[in-house]
């Protein structure tokens, strides 16, 4: 489990301080460029939240319990993977987080980006040692279908936010 958080979180962190460090450049060079991105980015998440929405509607959930155990190199492939080749992860860290991080000055910026990647480490961690606590919440259905619907909220929520720069 640790190396698992620990690859995500890694991944997060380098994708997150790229879109910190680099973004600004791009911006310079295009000044609208932020406001596409931050449009981009609240698009992006009605679509997401829209999509947790059909979900929680739909409740088509599998409820399949393994007991294998992937080895170790298997999960971190499977993780390196879904992360790198996954658009999705390149506007939520580069575009989308770089582009929230022009908003502030530079020495600030690099606050903004430190905690974004503090952030990411708790998020993976919690979310890897948490699972297996949840499980048993998580197993049904119906929780799942609660679940989508908090995710679509809060997505709806960031999206607001986003654009009206709460």
């Amino acid at each position: 489990m640790f190396w698992l958080c620990l690859f995500c979180s890694l991944s997060d962190a380098i994708l997150i301080s790229i879109g910190v460090l680099g973004f600004s450049t791009l911006v310079a060079f295009s000044p609208n460029l932020t406001q596409f991105m931050v449009l981009g980015g609240a698009a992006f998440l009605v679509i997401y939240g829209t999509s947790r929405f059909r979900s929680a509607y739909l409740g088509d959930y599998s409820m399949v319990d393994s007991d294998a155990k992937p080895r170790l190199s298997k999960t971190i492939a499977y993780a390196a993977v879904f992360t790198w080749a996954n658009p999705h992860v390149y506007l939520d860290t580069v575009a989308l987080i770089g582009a929230v991080s022009t908003g502030y000055p530079t020495p600030d910026r690099w606050f903004f980006g430190l905690g974004a990647v503090m952030s990411s480490f708790f998020f993976f961690f919690s979310l890897g040692y948490g699972a297996r606590h949840l499980a048993p919440l998580l197993s049904s259905p119906g929780a799942w279908r609660v679940l989508d619907v908090a995710i679509g909220v809060l997505m709806w929520w960031l999206a607001v936010a986003l654009v009206t720069g709460m």
